[in-house]
């Protein structure tokens, strides 16, 4: 028989490591609410063409990262690759546009793109996905930027800032596009094969290339804060003003574009500095044209993504420890048939009391069951005979102390309770 192992870009994981994944959602989670958002899960697939149409037909998302396939109804379906093309059109086919605006959602769960795997990428991820719906006001981009901040100072990252731009709009970006298409086409001698496609196809993201030889043509790019209309110059003015009363670091990069097409006016990245390559931990900016684009009301919006892959990895390389997930308090040993009966019972009443409990499987000894509980990190054991099913009660040995009493059966849920705070 084969042995079957997890799919390449995969992770299992594992209970050791789930304290991590608890401890981020929950802190994630608690900033989001805090900050007035409301949960939205969309499903895990949608129509193919909600992703061609908003994220862009010529990224690379689309073109090569995409799992798709078509159904038995012969309908072409697609796992998500990310969540904010999902969200707006559910905002959309719910008439989220008549609730007060702004709207502010979060989504957190696993999205899939076939990319290629390294540390912290895999072709199963997870997200936490943030958006305000319903304003251009520069001030719901400065509180997402600011949630993700507070997302990876609370988790003990360092070295924290932000990398900033702004991608123009509509009016704007064509002349800059037009105009940036002209300087790489003198020198077009000098970039690589993907900056050729891509001048031709979303001749933004050549600004974005890693290729050593793009390097020097990309820094002598004109950049595009240079070229917005007034509104968008207005609009990113505001946003730095805010970022430096708060006092929040942040470099000007005109070479920060993402790469997704439904971006206009913000993008920015959170960079944290002692992780390795890799500085940036998440990105996201405003998308004010997708609504329209997935055939909705006019939607001015922002959000960003976070991989909790990536957190999780950033965390261990800053060497951040998290509180390990406390093991159920109590062991229930027994020693004989009825006693058997009488801990099962014991563990379901304990469990009801909101008491974690684990209930000793099996026919072993009293040592044997004693070393159990000691590996399970259980705080009490409570052991039930003939003799103490005799006299009514149980014995309980308290494993920090070693000290033992005994204690009435109908008064040992609440005893428990005073003891483990439940």
């Amino acid at each position: 028989m084969p042995r079957f192992q997890r799919p390449t870009g995969t992770l299992d994981i594992l209970p050791e490591e789930q304290s991590y994944w608890e401890h981020v959602r929950a802190h994630a989670i608690r900033l989001a609410r805090r900050a007035g958002f409301e949960r939205i899960d969309v499903p895990v697939f949608e129509a193919t063409d909600l992703f061609a149409r908003g994220i862009g037909a010529a990224t690379d998302v689309v073109e090569k990262e995409m799992y798709t396939f078509n159904d038995k109804g012969g309908n072409s379906l697609t796992l998500r690759p990310e969540f904010t093309a999902g969200v707006v059109r559910a905002y959309i086919e719910h008439g989220m546009h008549v609730r007060p605006q702004p709207v502010k959602l979060y989504s957190i769960g696993p999205v899939f793109r076939y990319d290629r795997p390294q540390a912290g990428r895999y072709r199963q991820f997870h997200q936490l996905n943030l958006e305000i719906l319903g304003t251009q006001d520069p001030a719901a981009d400065l509180e997402i930027m600011l949630l993700v901040w507070d997302l990876y100072a609370g988790l003990g990252f360092r070295g924290l800032s932000f990398q900033l731009n702004s991608t123009g709009c509509p009016r704007c970006r064509p002349a800059y596009v037009e105009l940036l298409k002209s300087y790489y086409h003198r020198h077009v001698d000098q970039i690589c094969d993907d900056c050729r496609r891509r001048l031709e196809t979303n001749p933004l993201r050549v600004l974005d290339c890693k290729a050593a030889q793009c390097q020097p043509v990309i820094e002598a790019a004109p950049p595009i804060g240079d070229h917005l209309c007034d509104e968008c110059a207005d609009h990113f003015a505001q946003l730095r003003e805010y970022l430096d009363l708060l006092g929040k670091p942040y470099t000007l990069n005109h070479r920060l574009v993402r790469g997704l097409d439904y971006y206009t006016k913000t993008v920015f990245e959170v960079w944290a500095a002692g992780i390795g390559a890799q500085a940036a931990v998440c990105g996201g900016g405003r998308y004010d044209g997708l609504a329209e684009i997935l055939g909705g009301p006019s939607t001015p919006a922002v959000g960003v993504a976070a991989g909790l892959e990536r957190i999780i990895l950033g965390m261990k390389a800053q060497e951040v420890g998290v509180p390990p997930l406390p093991p159920p308090p109590v062991f229930l040993a027994h020693l004989g048939p009825e006693a058997r009966q009488e801990a099962a019972r014991l563990a379901d009443g304990l469990r009801r009391a909101g008491i974690g409990a684990w209930l000793a499987f099996g026919e072993r000894g009293l040592k044997s069951q004693l070393r159990e509980a000691n590996k399970r990190g259980a705080s009490y054991v409570v052991l039930i005979g003939e003799d103490e099913l005799a006299q009514g009660v149980a014995a309980v040995r308290d494993m920090r102390t070693g000290e033992q009493t005994e204690v009435g059966l109908a008064e040992l849920v609440g005893w428990l309770q005073e003891r483990t705070g439940r």
